[in-house]
C-alpha cells in the first residue's frame, strides 16, 4: 500500500532529476572529487566502522552477561541498535555523497534520507520508552521493571514501526516534488512544512525527556539524604545513582550532538536566510559522534558494562588463538559474586576459588 502510494505521488508530480533540485535549492553538487572530499569521506567511513563494531559489542554484551537481563538493559541495548542502524545508514550516506549525488534516482535519495531520519526517530522513542521505564520504577521504590519479556518485545517492535513510518512520510507525498518552490536548501527535495515539524517534535521530545529525568535525579538524591550509608538500602541507592547517572549522561550527549542540526533544520524550514548551508555538515559529523559516544559511556560509567567488555574481547583474542582446537574458555558472569567488604569496595570472587579454599 504504502509502495503504491509512493508511486502515485511520484508519477503526478514533474519528473525533475536529483540534480535539478539541489540546483533549485542553491546547494550546487560539484562535479569533481577534491582532497576535501576524500579527506571528509575516508574520515566518515572510519568513524561508521567504529561505531557499528562498538555497538556490536554493547549488544552481544548485553545478551551474554545475564546481569543485564532486565528491561532497562534491553532498551539500553535497542538503543544501541539504534547507534549501529545509524552507523550503517552514515555508511551508506558515504557511498551516496559528493558527486555521486547527482547520479542518485529520486528513490535513492529518499532511501538515503530516509534511512537517516528512522535512525534519529529510533534512537528519540527509545530514550522516551527508557525515561517512562525510569520513572516507573524509581518512584515505586524498585531497581529494575516487572515488565514481562513480552511487552519488551513488543515495545521494542513497536519503536522501530514508528520509526521506519517517520522515515517514510517524506517519500510518501510530504515532499516539494509538487512544490518546488517549497523545497528547503539543506534537503532539497525535502518540504519546508516537514522540516519544520520534524525539528519542533524532537525538540519538544528532548525538553520533555530532560524534564522526566530532571525529576527522577532531583527525587533520588532527595531520597538518598534520608538513607544511611551503613544500611542494606545504601547499596541498593548507590545502583540506582549510578544506573540513573549513566543514563542522565546519555541523554545529554544525545541532546547536545543532535540539537545544533535540529535548531538548523527549523531555522531552514522557516526560510531563514543565515547561511545553513556553511554550517551543515559540521552539524551532521556532531550527530554522527553521538553514535560512537554511547559504548564510551557504558564502559566509563558501568563497571560491569566495562568487566563485560574486557572478557568479550578476550575470549576473542583467545579463539583467534586456539583457532582449530578445542577451547575449555565458557563466558558466564552467572558464576561471579560481588561481594563487598567493610570500606564498601567491591570484591570479585570465582566460585571455584572459593570451593577449592574451603577444601
Amino acid at each position: 500500500m504504502a509502495a503504491a502510494t509512493t508511486a502515485a505521488v511520484f508519477t503526478s508530480c514533474p519528473n525533475y532529476s536529483v540534480e535539478f533540485y539541489y540546483n533549485n535549492s542553491g546547494k550546487f553538487i560539484s562535479e569533481k572529487w577534491h582532497a576535501k572530499d576524500y579527506a571528509v569521506v575516508s574520515l566518515g567511513l572510519i568513524v561508521c566502522c567504529f561505531i557499528i563494531l562498538m555497538n556490536i559489542l554493547v549488544m552481544v554484551a548485553i545478551f551474554m552477561n545475564r546481569r543485564f537481563h532486565y528491561p532497562i538493559y534491553y532498551l539500553l541495548g535497542n538503543l544501541a541498535a539504534a547507534d549501529l542502524f545509524a552507523g550503517v545508514s552514515y555508511m551508506h550516506l558515504m557511498f551516496h555523497t559528493g558527486p555521486w549525488t547527482a547520479k542518485l534516482t529520486v528513490y535513492q535519495w529518499f532511501l538515503r534520507q530516509g534511512l537517516i531520519d528512522t535512525s534519529l526517530t529510533a534512537s528519540v522513542i527509545n530514550l522516551m520508552a527508557i525515561a517512562l521505564e525510569r520513572h516507573q520504577t524509581i518512584f515505586t521504590m524498585q531497581l529494575h521493571s516487572k515488565m514481562t519479556n513480552m511487552r519488551v518485545i513488543l515495545l521494542i517492535v513497536g519503536i522501530w514501526a514508528i520509526a521506519v513510518v517517520m522515515g517514510l512520510i517524506p517519500s510518501m507525498g510530504w515532499n516539494c516534488r509538487c512544490d518546488i518552490g517549497n523545497c528547503s536548501k539543506m534537503a532539497p527535495m525535502y518540504s519546508r512544512s516537514y522540516l519544520v515539524f520534524w525539528a519542533v517534535l524532537n525538540l519538544l521530545s528532548f525538553s520533555v525527556m530532560v524534564l522526566v529525568y530532571t525529576r527522577i535525579f532531583l527525587y533520588v538524591r532527595h531520597k538518598s539524604q534520608r538513607m544511611s550509608q551503613h544500611t542494606v538500602q545504601s547499596k541498593h541507592k548507590e545502583t540506582v545513582e549510578n544506573l540513573m547517572r549513566t543514563v542522565f549522561v546519555i541523554l545529554g550527549c544525545f541532546v547536545v550532538c543532535w540539537t545544533p542540526g535540529l535548531v538548523l533544520l527549523l531555522l531552514d524550514g522557516v526560510k531563514c536566510n543565515c547561511g545553513v548551508l556553511k554550517v551543515e555538515k559540521f552539524f551532521l559529523v556532531l550527530a554522527e559522534f553521538n553514535s560512537m559516544m554511547n559504548p564510551i559511556i557504558y564502559s566509563y560509567r558501568d563497571q560491569d558494562m566495562r568487566r563485560t567488555f574486557k572478557r568479550i574481547l578476550c575470549c576473542l583474542c583467545l579463539w583467534r588463538g586456539q583457532k582449530g582446537r578445542h577451547t575449555d574458555v565458557h563466558f558466564n558472569t552467572l558464576n561471579q559474586e560481588v561481594l563487598t567488604d567493610s570500606n564498601g569496595s567491591e570484591i570479585t570472587h570465582h566460585r571455584e576459588l572459593r570451593t577449592n579454599s574451603r577444601r
